[in-house]
């Protein structure tokens, strides 16, 4: 039985691009062995769908699975980022708004006289009423931090992934410019 630590580094290969079909072949044993390490088992899954895959290369209907599944995935993207850009463009409205609002105001208080007579106490009020402002501003900008975790988070399932994109791409090479031909006219409709 191989040890964890030579499991973790064949991983390491095969995930940057660089394991021998050798070496593809040793994980693909061990995790379809049933005798799979408790910190492993998260890989387990994923080598089960790569042998399914591979078994089933031979399906006629497996690129329009694929496809569907690639298509569902851009619509979803698209979505989220129609979401967010609607969050974006509406907060920003939201600033010119009360921006109007205030200049607005302002422009009708032209004949500006003190409201306090005391510069300590409107120094406080100041810095009290700025400590609100920028309370809520760190509350509406703390949800947008959470894209930039999603992104940084996306990065290793990104590149997880490629070696199966390249998978299906050498399919699509081996299948003839007739299959790619009817799969390209299949997308444009």
């Amino acid at each position: 039985m191989m040890e964890t630590q030579e499991i973790l580094q064949l991983l390491q290969r095969y995930f940057n691009g660089e394991s021998t079909t050798a070496e593809e072949q040793q994980l693909n044993a061990y995790f379809s062995s049933g005798e799979v390490a408790e910190e492993l088992a998260v890989y387990a899954e994923f080598f089960g769908g790569i042998s399914e895959l591979a078994a089933a290369q031979n399906d006629p209907d497996i690129e329009e699975e694929v496809m569907d599944y690639i298509l569902e995935n851009e619509h979803r993207d698209k979505t989220k980022y129609r979401n967010m850009w609607k969050m974006v463009t509406g907060i920003a409205a939201s600033v010119i708004i009360v921006l109007g609002g205030f200049l607005f105001y302002q422009e009708q208080q032209k004949p500006f006289d003190d409201t306090f007579s005391d510069p300590e106490e409107a120094y406080a009020y100041a810095t009290k009423t700025l400590h609100f402002v920028g309370s809520k501003y760190n509350q509406g900008l703390v949800h947008l931090s959470e894209f930039e975790k999603l992104k940084k988070g996306s990065k290793p399932v990104k590149k997880a992934t490629e070696p199966i994109v390249e998978f299906y791409e050498g399919i699509r090479n081996v299948e003839g410019p007739e299959k790619v031909q009817t799969l390209q006219e299949t997308d444009s409709l």
